[in-house]
């Protein structure tokens, strides 16, 4: 007997169904603030254009050139190329990341704001995040904003920082950077990911890695199987427990599970279980709270099967849940509707498709927004061969620079308007204001 484990794309359907009727009613909010002298908008914009063919060799060169978190070698050294071309010197090997990338232009008075770009890529699967596009987008609006100021040194005051911030892939490489000092001293930080949709705002869950350790007593498991405390046992009974716990959990939280050790061969009891798990939550303290029912869970199966546990937390450093600054948000929309974008608010698209990134820890820190471009149809996911192949199509190339306008504005849009800086200063205390992220989850 055979049957299809094809699994049924109804569900997504109707998602996508959903989505189609929420965007025929969806209408972006006018921004509150004025933002830059539109003459100014007008000259950045140019500048970011004039970038286009620039910007279409990094998204190609770092297509056909993947690399993986913390070996982004070649990519970052591209990137520093690039800027160099651009009479920008920037500095490579930084914030404890010998990958990341540094670049500053205008004055140390004044607001400063922080643009970010990516560049690591999968394995096996390459750019199927998109990250060519974010490196691309980040680096044309660092250069459109210098480019400009080069041109009249009196444009605008402040301070614009180009972070390359690689390893976002599992690895939480803004959190290492973070610690590093990073984000010191700044105001705000924005970034741009490539999507199915345009997307002005959309959740992104926190994430933690737990890996857990059960110890027992091997046994012959003929002979004298009563002489075991059985490790495996307890690995089975905890992943029994997740499932078990999701029925109790808010609806966009995430528990995944493998048993990646549960013994050698089936006639000796099993000593040592292994059981690696993530854990998503879309608030950071919703993520806490998830944290402690799981470490019950692995002590409770430890307890009843006599064996004894060790509970790790987080190899990599957690990642935050994105905390988005309306205020910020209203100004990158402003821009995409230049570009001919209409970004969806918030709740358009289902938070049921969520996941995570390692910008939430910067947002939890900083002011900062993290709005989705699309470049692909609504149906090629994230982490997907089709969504890599999408990545390098004429679609990437206008989100890249579509991308690196939206950047640049909104960026141009901090340091020349005050109400706007302090209507987004307001807004994050409001949200609980700066956290300390390396001790959250102590």
């Amino acid at each position: 007997m055979s049957h299809s484990i094809v699994p049924t794309t109804t569900y997504l359907q109707k998602l996508q169904a959903d989505t189609a009727r929420r965007m025929q009613t969806s209408v972006a909010v006018p921004s509150r603030f004025a933002g830059a002298p539109e003459e100014l908008v007008r000259v950045v914009e140019a500048h970011a254009e004039a970038l286009a063919e620039d910007l279409r060799h990094v998204v190609h060169s770092l297509h056909a050139d993947p690399e993986t978190a913390f070996q982004e070698h070649r990519s970052a050294a591209y990137l520093v190329e690039l800027l160099g071309r651009h009479g920008i010197a920037a500095q490579l090997g930084v914030n404890g990341v010998d990958t990341a990338i540094r670049a500053e232009i205008g004055s140390g008075d004044g607001p400063a704001i922080a643009i970010l770009s990516e560049y690591d890529a999968l394995p096996d699967v390459g750019h199927g995040c998109g990250h060519n596009v974010i490196a691309a987008a980040g680096v044309g609006a660092f250069l459109a904003l210098s480019n400009t100021l080069t041109e009249n040194p009196d444009a605008f005051t402040g301070r614009v920082v180009l972070l390359g911030t690689p390893a976002e892939e599992g690895f939480s490489g803004k959190e290492v950077m973070a610690r590093h000092g990073a984000f010191d001293g700044l105001d705000a930080a924005i970034m741009v990911h490539p999507y199915g949709y345009d997307l002005a705002d959309q959740v992104w869950l926190g994430r933690r890695v737990l890996t857990v350790t059960f110890t027992g007593v091997a046994a012959h498991a003929s002979a004298q199987p009563f002489m075991g405390r059985n490790a495996l046992d307890a690995a089975t009974l905890a992943y029994q427990a997740v499932g078990l716990l999701r029925q109790q959990l808010p609806p966009v939280d995430r528990v995944h599970a493998v048993i990646s050790e549960g013994g050698t061969r089936p006639s000796i009891i099993p000593e040592r279980a292994v059981l690696e798990l993530y854990a998503r939550s879309k608030f950071a303290e919703t993520l806490k709270d998830l944290s402690e029912r799981l470490n019950g869970i692995a002590r409770g199966a430890a307890l009843m099967t006599g064996t004894s546990v060790e509970v790790d937390w987080d190899e990599h450093a957690p990642t935050l849940p994105v905390r988005t600054n309306d205020a910020l948000t209203e100004r990158w929309v402003a821009a995409q509707q230049r570009r001919g974008r209409q970004p969806l608010p918030l709740g358009v698209v289902s938070e049921t498709i969520a996941a995570s990134t390692d910008f939430g820890n910067v947002s939890h820190r900083i002011p900062g927004i993290h709005p989705l471009i699309k470049i692909a149809a609504p149906d090629v996911a994230l982490h997907t061969r089709e969504f890599a192949a999408a990545s390098a199509t004429d679609a990437a190339e206008g989100g890249a620079l579509d991308g690196a306008c939206g950047l640049a504005l909104t960026a141009l849009d901090f340091l020349c308007d005050a109400e706007l800086r302090q209507s987004v200063a307001e807004e994050f205390a409001e949200q609980g204001g700066a956290i300390d992220v390396p001790h959250f989850f102590d």
